[in-house]
């Protein structure tokens, strides 16, 4: 199991157990108190675990072996499980708070104890904020110095952004909660915690789509990042054997990465030459990036460009 892989997988796990003691905390807590912002959160973190289980299972996937209708093996399946979870942070977190906070406005309800809920709510933010650290965590190994929403739009670990930003929703929806549990308490009006139900599902939707967004381009298929693409086209300009490069084309994939190249090599004497001078680079771009797990070489010559009328 690759560095990456395994650092996804701590990511995940922490969610999990964080989420699992959150939404236990928040049912318990929407049902003493009848908050409607409460129990939007509680189904907010049940969709959490679901989500962080789903994960798991395509990694578990995306480990199995290659074969004939799969030569590239199963990794790209992540980035399905990924789609799932986004939608399913949509469907029934989003849905289901902006629902229930409307219901809520209609037909407003007092909130019985609601020093409880701020307490439920206060440990969640805490719980939540353990889960994100050890997100970002991953994220600075993975990406040392890179602005988070730079990371973001351009990171290809699928898992890990639906990760980071469960967290994220759930630490904005869990002060949005915070402020309209005590609005409530502090004016007697419970329209403050049916808006704030309302709130939190907007969050949720808008954090769902993002991810959907980023995912999507991933599963129609995006290259490496640009900081390894421009270091792969480099170093394969650097090699000895090489006398220009045409074009180099990467493929995320999953937690590997695939690589074509075009490239016109130096004079060898012989064909059984010029394969041993291919098998030498491809050797020290899989030295050099261990996680290229596919190489495709083209020799080619640069076609001279035709002028344009």
């Amino acid at each position: 199991m690759s560095e990456t892989r395994r650092g996804t997988l701590t990511a995940i796990f922490y969610a999990l157990g964080a989420n699992g003691g959150i939404a236990l905390s928040k049912f318990l807590a929407a049902l003493y108190t009848g908050s409607g912002a409460m129990l939007a959160e509680a189904i907010h973190s049940t969709a959490d675990c679901a989500n962080q289980l789903l994960l798991l299972v395509g990694l578990r996937q995306a480990r199995k072996p290659a074969n004939a209708d799969h030569p590239l093996g199963h990794g790209r399946v992540v980035y399905f499980w990924s789609m799932m979870v986004a939608q399913l942070l949509f469907g029934m977190g989003a849905v289901f708070s902006v629902v229930g906070g409307v219901k809520r406005l209609n037909a407003p309800s007092e909130i019985s104890n609601p020093y409880v809920a701020l307490v439920v709510l206060a440990v969640a933010v805490g719980l939540e904020g353990f889960s994100l650290r050890g997100a970002l965590r991953q994220i600075r190994k993975a990406a040392p110095g890179k602005p988070f929403l730079r990371w973001f739009r351009e990171t290809r670990q699928s898992e890990l952004m639906v990760v980071a930003g469960e967290d994220i929703a759930a630490l904005i929806g869990l002060s949005l909660a915070l402020v309209a549990v005590c609005l409530t308490l502090v004016t007697g009006n419970p329209v403050y915690d049916a808006w704030g139900s309302i709130a939190v599902g907007v969050v949720l939707g808008v954090v769902s789509l993002a991810v959907l967004v980023e995912v999507k381009s991933l599963i129609v298929g995006e290259s490496v990042n640009p900081e390894l693409r421009r270091a792969i086209s480099e170093f394969v300009a650097a090699q000895p054997e090489v006398r220009d490069v045409i074009s180099i084309i990467t493929l995320a994939w999953g937690d590997r990465i695939v690589i074509a190249i075009q490239a016109e090599m130096t004079e060898a004497a012989s064909a059984s030459r010029l394969v041993d001078d291919i098998n030498a680079v491809e050797a020290r771009i899989q030295e050099k990036w261990p996680f290229a797990a596919w190489v495709f070489f083209e020799p080619d010559h640069r076609r001279p460009q035709r002028d344009k009328a």
